[in-house]
């Protein structure tokens, strides 16, 4: 899949990137962060979203229950899918590291999301610990979650250790300036791919 993120969106423009781009596979959007507003905001962001032909979100709502049930309906009323994100990838983000949001809060947006029938979910590639758990978390939830992983690369993480935590899970490695902001952007892609195909 290609992912679209927000800067490259406000800068030209969500339709404009996907009328001038012939994309081979389905294109995400991630807004960074969506889901953070209030829940009136989400059909017309979803309404957005569909307009310029995406055809999945991510979004990691942070602003509470209520607007996490309203961001996942309107997408999934728009016929996109949801990808719902609890924990981010850099350092003092939970209240435990320093950060602000409580301990407990991603683990209680992947329920709501696995309650409202969400199937994919973004895991910091580069917190194994994290991985680990929510993954344990969400098994007993549902029969076989699917699992996308920004941090890989730069931030740290390794596509070995994040699948292999992962096995036997749909599980997919987010790469960006890993590969983009290196000197050989193909060699680069080839390398993250070739780590990713050892577990197939």
């Amino acid at each position: 899949m290609d992912k679209i993120g927000a800067n490259l969106a406000l800068k030209y423009g969500l339709k404009n990137i996907m009328q001038q781009i012939d994309f081979q596979l389905p294109v995400i959007y991630d807004h960074q962060k969506a889901g953070t507003d209030i829940p009136y905001i989400a059909e017309k962001f979803a309404e957005a979203c569909k307009s310029a032909n995406i055809k999945s979100v991510i979004i990691f709502p942070q602003a509470g229950p209520k607007s996490e049930e309203a961001f996942i309906d309107a997408i999934f009323a728009h016929k996109m899918v949801p990808m719902v994100g609890g924990e981010m990838t850099h350092p003092a983000y939970l209240a435990e590291d320093g950060g602000f949001l409580l301990d407990d809060a991603p683990t209680r947006i992947y329920e709501i999301a696995a309650k409202k029938g969400v199937e994919y979910f973004i895991l910091p590639g580069n917190k194994e610990e994290a991985m680990k758990k929510y993954h344990l978390f969400l098994t007993g939830l549902i029969n076989e979650p699917k699992y996308c992983m920004p941090g890989i690369g730069r931030q740290g993480g390794e596509i070995k250790k994040a699948f292999t935590i992962l096995r036997g899970y749909a599980a997919y490695a987010i790469i960006g300036s890993a590969i983009y902001g290196s000197e050989d952007i193909t060699k680069a892609a080839k390398k993250f791919a070739k780590e990713a195909m050892e577990f197939e």
